[in-house]
């Protein structure tokens, strides 16, 4: 009663003041901030009091206020030509409905008060995403802008823990894109690690419901590739896109989906039956079943004798077809050991040309005068008999002018020996790398062992009978013949996919850092994708006459593809170029150095395929799209760029990966590209 007295006291115009003191201050008081917001200016900007201002108000108020919608997801448009206004709201998987609008409703007014007048404009919370637009914005893939926060605290055991991420990240992609319900692109869930001691990860991802299978796969497949740039050996940690998120955490964030993925449709469960019902369908199923449990079992029984020769005993040769055939190849060319010791001259060291993968190579004789090269696998160079097996079985497979020929190999006790043709010049690392002897190697040599290199990928990924991914293609796999043609060589390592197959995760990561893709070394996951960011460090060197991992000054540690990428953007393009290259075709250098930087980009759905590769080589006519900054190969870990600016929130750490627009929350710490 005492504040009513006192407030009928005070003049008309203290007491309007105060009122549109309230009305101003009151929707800001209390409100939560957003964890990210950007203001694009791109689209233009609206006055006040315009019409375009009057349909987004409505649009957004009918939008965060309509209760016939529980599921989340909101794609609302209002009004007419250039006053059309759209929006999307989305709020997470699990968030219930009056959440979710709340959600939406502070979103409304935040939003459009950091955003005064720009036409198009975006803000994150934990639980929900509000977007709008003066342009068409419904099932359309988004990547940008987009943002990152990390958890301030290190996992311990590094290579177990990514392991287990990138398998439970794969899991959730295949699991939100794929899903029944069109009004839903969400998943949830875990996975412990054995040799994590246990730990569990735990994992989201979401996509804004209205994109297709394909664009949901692209957007989650970008997102989880920059994990290694934003929360690298992190306990937890988000990518969060216009279309798109993920998070992951050793803790539980997350509550139970608000729709269960089940058939809404199906009928209502069946009343109990009576007890002589329940005695018939016993004595008909329990005979049925002991039948066919038997009939399995012998099905089983046969089928194992049949291939108790089998050489498919690991995974790397589960997809190899016709095993009796693959038993009958290996038997013809089998070489016998003392043959093999009389070739090499019991593997004296005058013989020794080098070290392979996995053990000595020496060059040798056969009586009939034919020369070879024998690969001594030692018996600790971790191959075992899978990996030796699975290289005789793929040599003996493949054709090409590109790759190495597999003449044999040996079986004798512990001793493993393959048989190649000799190649004369030996490996193309012994060249470029030495400051004599490259100067053997001009332009021309040089761009042709990059197409032949290129040749010789595009038949393992594409032409071959089986899909192949090498797996460690570097420099010294590469050798050359008598006429400085490239052979690609060394397949202990590599991988079959089955035709339709386009990428494979691998609990055993091997191969050379530097050379490997960076959603492989981090999580194991490779693809045809992962040789092409191979090809593209070969090219680099090729072009330079630098190794990957080079020291410039002394001071400050820089790889060849920062190199490159610094050059590149700096417009200095001929620092690149080895010196000795002082003539041949500086367009086709130009070209390559491109292609190269194409296929190293960071994020795999960016690299080009080995068959849009051999185009570009081929033809000028090709218009190659600008590339991305690179993943860094230092320590074979990827980098962002770095940024003074700082904040933290709830122990995590946030920084944006790309934006379209420099207008963003004051509080916030960003990049821009």
């Amino acid at each position: 009663m005492a504040i009513v007295i006192m407030s009928c006291k005070l003049s008309f115009s203290i007491y309007s003041f105060l009122l549109l003191l309230i009305i101003v201050v009151s929707p800001t008081k209390g409100q939560p901030n957003f964890l990210y917001n950007f203001c694009m200016n791109d689209n233009g900007n609206y006055t006040a009091n315009s019409t375009y201002q009057t349909n987004l108000n409505i649009l957004l108020s009918n939008l965060s206020s309509n209760t016939q919608i529980n599921y989340g997801f909101y794609n609302f448009t209002y009004g007419q030509n250039t006053d059309k206004v759209n929006a999307i709201g989305l709020c997470r998987g699990d968030v219930k409905p009056d959440a979710c609008r709340n959600c939406l409703n502070n979103s409304r007014v935040l939003l459009t008060r950091l955003c005064p007048n720009q036409k198009e404009a975006i803000g994150w919370y934990d639980s929900c995403m509000l977007r709008y637009s003066n342009r068409s914005i419904f099932g359309i893939m988004e990547g940008l802008p987009s943002f990152f926060m990390s958890n301030s605290n290190n996992v311990t055991q590094v290579d177990q823990f990514n392991q287990v991420l990138g398998n439970l990240m794969k899991t959730l992609k295949e699991k939100a894109a794929s899903s029944n319900d069109s009004r839903v692109k969400y998943a949830t869930g875990n996975e412990t690690g054995v040799n994590l001691n246990f730990q569990t990860v735990y994992g989201l991802v979401q996509c804004t419901p209205d994109l297709p299978f394909q664009e949901c796969t692209r957007c989650l497949d970008d997102a989880i590739y920059k994990i290694p740039s934003c929360c690298n050996n992190k306990m937890g940690g988000r990518v969060i896109k216009p279309s798109c998120s993920i998070r992951f955490e050793s803790s539980l964030f997350y509550d139970a989906p608000l729709i269960a993925d089940t058939d809404e449709t199906s009928p209502p469960r069946p009343q109990e039956k009576s007890k002589s019902s329940h005695t018939t369908t016993i004595a008909i199923v329990v005979p049925t079943v002991v039948v066919v449990l038997v009939l399995l079992t012998l099905i089983i029984c046969i089928r194992l004798r049949k291939n108790r020769h089998s050489m498919a005993a690991g995974s790397n040769l589960e997809e190899i077809e016709d095993d009796d055939d693959d038993i009958e190849i290996a038997e013809s060319l089998q070489f016998n050991f003392d043959t093999i010791v009389v070739a090499t001259n019991n593997f004296s060291e005058a013989n020794k040309l080098g070290h392979g993968g996995f053990g000595v190579v020496y060059h040798g004789k056969l009586s009939s005068g034919q020369v070879i090269a024998v690969k001594r696998l030692s018996i600790d160079s971790g191959q075992g008999d899978i990996e030796f097996k699975n290289e005789v079985l793929l040599l003996a497979k493949l054709q090409h002018r590109n790759l190495v020929k597999l003449l044999g190999f040996c079986l004798e006790g512990k001793e493993r020996l393959l048989i190649y043709e000799f190649v004369p010049n030996k490996s193309l690392d012994y060249f470029i790398f030495d400051p004599i002897k490259k100067a053997q190697l001009d332009w021309a040599m040089r761009y042709k062992i990059i197409g032949g290199i290129a040749r010789g990928l595009l038949y393992l990924h594409e032409d071959s009978r089986l899909r192949i991914i090498h797996r460690d293609l570097k420099s010294g796999n590469v050798l050359l013949d008598e006429d400085m043609n490239a052979k690609i060589s060394d397949f202990g390592m590599a991988r079959l996919l089955l035709v339709d197959q386009t990428q494979v995760n691998t609990n055993k990561v091997v191969g050379t850092y530097g050379y490997m893709a960076p959603e492989y070394a981090m999580f194991g996951q490779f693809s045809v994708k992962s040789d092409v960011f191979s090809f593209g460090v070969l090219v680099l060197e090729i072009i330079s006459g630098q190794k990957i991992s080079r020291f410039l000054d002394g001071q400050s540690q820089e790889d060849l593809l920062s190199f490159a990428w610094r050059n590149w953007r700096e417009g200095t393009i001929i620092d690149i170029i080895d010196p000795s290259l002082n003539n041949g075709s500086q367009n086709e250098m130009m070209r390559c150095i491109h292609i190269g930087l194409l296929c190293v980009q960071e994020s795999l759905v960016e690299r080009p395929t080995m068959a849009t590769i051999a185009l570009m080589l081929s033809s000028y006519s090709f218009t190659m799209p600008l590339p991305l900054e690179p993943a860094s190969s230092i320590g074979g870990r990827t980098r962002s760029r770095p940024y003074t600016q700082s904040s933290e929130e709830d122990k995590g750490t946030i920084s944006s990966l790309e934006s379209k627009s420099k207008s963003v929350n004051e509080n916030s710490s960003a990049e821009y590209f």
